[in-house]
């Protein structure tokens, strides 16, 4: 798993290639590279390794380069505060991204609508969960002071913002940014 302390080494295989890496303080880090437009770095639900994910292949369902498994791309995929900025600010496609709460039940009706857009859209986009409860910090960066919170991010860079239950303002907002 790839470990976030100091000192950790960081590399930018050529494209199609696998490297390994041993970062400051032990382990191995094994890195997938794919040429693509619509790259993304994500973490594997089942094993915690990072993956580099080409999303224009996400029909495809790839698998994680560490333990085989998929890479579940149909749905929302939870992000850590750790792993934000490398999944949803250096992402190469635009990424949705909730911040909700277990406990919020406003939250729990925002989720159908979710599941349907990361559903038809794709291999275009990125449907992200993070949790507010569990990531402090990007949730004061980002001005979150009210559950369900939506943002749309292109280039790394907020595009707009939704507060609460919105379907019909959230559809638009994806249908403008895949424009």
């Amino acid at each position: 798993m790839l470990d976030d302390r100091p000192g950790e080494q960081s590399i930018a295989p050529r494209a199609g290639t696998q490297s390994e890496v041993t970062p400051a303080g032990g382990g191995k880090v094994v890195t997938k590279s794919s040429p693509s437009a619509h790259g993304v770095t994500l973490r594997c639900g089942f094993c915690g390794q990072l993956n580099s994910v080409d999303l224009s292949r996400a029909a495809q369902r790839p698998t994680c380069g560490d333990c085989s498994r998929p890479m579940l791309l149909d749905r929302p995929v939870k992000v850590t505060q750790e792993d934000f900025d490398r999944t949803v600010l250096a992402s190469a496609a635009p990424v949705l991204v909730d911040f909700y709460a277990d406990w919020c039940a406003p939250c729990k009706m925002v989720a159908p609508l979710l599941d349907e857009i990361a559903y038809q859209k794709i291999g275009r986009m990125l449907v992200v969960k993070v949790d507010t409860d569990h990531a402090p910090d990007v949730s004061v960066r980002y001005g979150i002071r009210s559950i369900p919170t939506l943002i749309l991010f292109n280039d790394g860079q907020e595009v707009e913002r939704s507060l609460g239950f919105e379907p019909e303002r959230v559809r638009g907002l994806v249908e403008r940014v895949l424009a």
